[in-house]
């Protein structure tokens, strides 16, 4: 497929893996099925959708009351987060048969280094054809596989043909395949880039990656230049290891929303979304932070962030929120927002905590640690912050994933 010191990189992606697993979970559910929070709200909107519904363009993202305009035969199921992260672990111990690099991107999407495994499995084709057989055999799932020798090119192989399909993208053909497409299909490239890469006359991933490197230095910065080395087929960003933890400076997740924050308490229902994930890591990790960051990304793309040391170091999910929207009232001014971020930083896995604060700390972690306890073993579903309860406009495709290619 590739020069003989080429990688061999598989970038494996769920069908409809919402809609795929309530499928699969009720065989009696036929014809067009969309996934969202709550099938009684009306207000609510789709966040998956299967193979049947997409021929009737329903799209993630559109409100109920769209979808069922498109496909009044819609049949509407509400999410079982449990057990979709079930069946990811499944799938993603069976990638783990084949190479000890799986790296997640979601739920539902990983990448997976598969260069020193051809003696064992054969080839990158081969061993896609043989992970869609395995999981379509064993757990009753499909994947789209892209094969490629790197990361970018990978991914964007998943994505050409779906579903249940292999598509091979190799230095003899990936011209042909890739520069064609528009700029917006390859990873880092957002709507905002997208909007400023039209306005200078770039509008493939070709046009890209035939740029001038300084001229789109001086305009994105380093960004500028990674993204057209990527388009160029000169990704070298390596596959991690599943078992290697990650040292780091500081933990964070955000998500954008699928409809705009209006309301303080719809965004205290996003922080508190991000704090509880945050939170999980942090203990995992056994680490606290001395700071916390907050960033929001209003409708018409403006930004705005504000951070502040906090003492003693936090890792509690209700001592982030505390924070994040003492922080929030004090820099917003009701605009929409489109996207919440937080961070904590200046990490420490040394508590320096007075006296006079740690008896009330001791407190709130073992309440915390307690809360994690029963969400591991019975389910995260089953203890939430009251403010997430019913709450069905939050989507997160990175749950519990904060690595993004080049955004480090």
């Amino acid at each position: 497929m590739n020069n003989a010191n080429d990688r061999i990189i598989l970038h494996c992606d769920l069908n409809n893996f919402y809609a795929s697993v309530e499928c699969l979970k009720d065989p009696s559910l036929k014809g067009p099925v969309a996934v969202c929070g709550d099938p009684k709200l009306r207000h609510g909107v789709v966040l998956a959708k299967n193979e049947e519904a997409k021929k009737f363009s329903i799209k993630t993202g559109d409100t109920v009351l769209e979808a069922l305009r498109k496909c009044p035969d819609l049949t509407l199921v509400k999410t079982s987060f449990d057990d979709y992260e079930r069946y990811s672990k499944i799938v993603f111990s069976i990638y783990e048969r084949f190479t000890d690099r799986v790296e997640p991107f979601g739920s539902d999407e990983c990448w997976l280094d598969c260069t020193g495994s051809t003696s064992l499995f054969g080839d990158g084709e081969t061993i896609a054809n043989t992970i869609r057989q395995t999981v379509r055999d064993e757990v009753g799932l499909t994947v789209s596989v892209g094969v490629s020798f790197n990361k970018i090119f990978a991914k964007l192989g998943s994505d050409i043909k779906k579903p249940d399909a292999t598509t091979i993208i190799s230095r003899q053909n990936f011209k042909d395949i890739v520069w064609p497409l528009p700029a917006s299909s390859m990873l880092m490239v957002g709507r905002r880039t997208e909007a400023k890469l039209k306005k200078l006359g770039i509008y493939t991933i070709g046009n890209l990656a035939t740029a001038d490197e300084d001229f789109l230095r001086g305009v994105f910065g380093i960004n500028g230049v990674k993204m057209r080395r990527a388009a160029a087929g000169e990704d070298t960003e390596e596959v991690r290891y599943s078992y290697i933890e990650h040292k780091n400076k500081s933990i964070g997740h955000g998500m954008t929303t699928l409809k705009d924050v209006c309301t303080l308490t719809d965004a205290e229902t996003v922080i508190c979304y991000l704090s509880e994930r945050i939170a999980k890591r942090l203990s995992a990790a056994k680490v606290r932070g001395n700071g916390i960051a907050l960033g929001i990304r209003f409708f018409d793309l403006t930004k705005i962030s504000k951070h502040t040391q906090i003492s003693p170091p936090v890792f509690s999910a209700t001592e982030i929120t505390k924070t994040c929207m003492k922080i929030l009232k004090e820099i917003w001014n009701l605009k929409p927002i489109r996207s919440i971020t937080i961070s904590v930083f200046d990490l420490t896995s040394n508590q320096q905590l007075s006296i006079f604060d740690y008896e009330n700390h001791e407190k709130s972690e073992k309440l915390e640690l307690a809360l994690e306890h029963i969400r591991e073993k019975h389910g995260r579903d089953k203890i939430k912050i009251a403010n997430l309860v019913e709450t069905d406009f939050i989507y997160d495709k990175n749950d519990g994933e904060d690595f993004l290619p080049f955004k480090r």
